[in-house]
């Protein structure tokens, strides 16, 4: 039962039994002072009748008083076991999230590495919306250097680590996930789907980017130009699956960030576009979610300082 829900009305059907069980007993005593009129004036017949109603109401008056304020101490009493379990999830809940930015702000020190490929000669924005910096246009030397370094990257940055990044596990078993405002938890959940699917598809990247080299050597690879055209296909599907994780990442911890340098009151928060909003790009969300986040704090430094981004030289 919910009784979060139910004791608003709970409490009316309390004070109605106790209104009708006072009205019964006021009644009873306007039938006694009527039983003590005819006991003066030896009135037997009505003074009998009159005493039958006058414990008739006076025992339901009773009777409904007692019913209320049984009521009324079961409802105080849930209602105070309810709100103390909801404060000790919300505590748990907090206290998950606390650990689940501390450990996803060291993971996502791995995104530098991708950054550093991603925003060569500007930021990276995919072939698809007019993307022309370097991680777009390489061909040739240029190319296999670029492949060199991708392999390079494959070995140091463990992709499934960003697992640690899974927010709703915290709030799926407490009260949290009904009182979250739906849009909210809508956007948690697409993004940590997408990162699940960027870290899912960069390992078959990596394994497809090795079978399109074979086993030549980058240049000798890239010297052929229909591996150089399959190579070239496989680093842009793993910048675009890097870029994917990298915004994904940081937009969910910058928003586990700011929910949680809002302490209790972010069950009741909603969306903001300086977070919510979709990008045309990593460095946009980033521009529009920068002053944002560095106003909010988490520990010792703002929530910006988490995400751990330094902008192309």
């Amino acid at each position: 039962m919910d009784f979060s829900t139910f004791s608003g009305r709970g409490y009316f059907l309390i004070g109605g039994l106790i209104l009708v069980g006072a009205g019964l007993l006021i009644l009873s005593l306007i039938v006694n002072a009527r039983v003590a009129h005819n006991v003066r004036h030896d009135i037997r017949h009505r003074e009998k009748l009159l005493e039958y109603y006058r414990n008739i109401f006076s025992q339901l008056g009773v009777i409904l008083i007692g019913i209320g304020v049984s009521l009324f101490i079961f409802f105080f009493q849930q209602n105070y076991q309810d709100q103390r379990k909801r404060e000790t999830e919300l505590q748990l809940v907090l206290a998950k999230l606390a650990a689940r930015i501390a450990r996803g702000a060291a993971v996502v020190e791995y995104l530098g590495e991708f950054d550093a490929l991603l925003d060569d000669g500007g930021p990276y924005i995919s072939p698809e919306l007019g993307g022309t910096n370097a991680a777009i246009s390489a061909h040739g030397a240029e190319l296999g250097k670029q492949v060199a370094e991708i392999l390079l990257v494959e070995r140091d940055v463990e992709v499934q680590a960003f697992e640690i990044l899974n927010l709703s596990r915290d709030f799926e078993a407490s009260f949290v996930v009904n009182e979250l405002d739906p849009a909210l938890w809508f956007n948690i959940v697409r993004d940590e789907s997408e990162i699940k699917y960027a870290t899912t598809q960069l390992v078959l990247d990596y394994k497809d980017l090795q079978d399109a080299i074979g086993g030549d050597s980058i240049a000798v690879a890239i010297a052929n130009p229909e591996k150089e055209a399959k190579i070239k296909q496989e680093v842009l599907d793993i910048f675009y699956d890097a870029d994917l994780l990298r915004q994904r990442s940081r937009r969910l911890l910058g928003r586990a960030c700011w929910l949680f340098s809002k302490g209790r009151s972010f069950i009741n928060l909603g969306p903001v576009n300086e977070i919510e909003a979709d990008a045309r790009s990593h460095q946009e969300w980033i521009d529009r979610s920068k002053r944002f986040l560095t106003q909010l704090k988490s520990g010792s430094g703002d929530c910006f300082k988490l995400l751990q981004f330094s902008p192309a030289p």
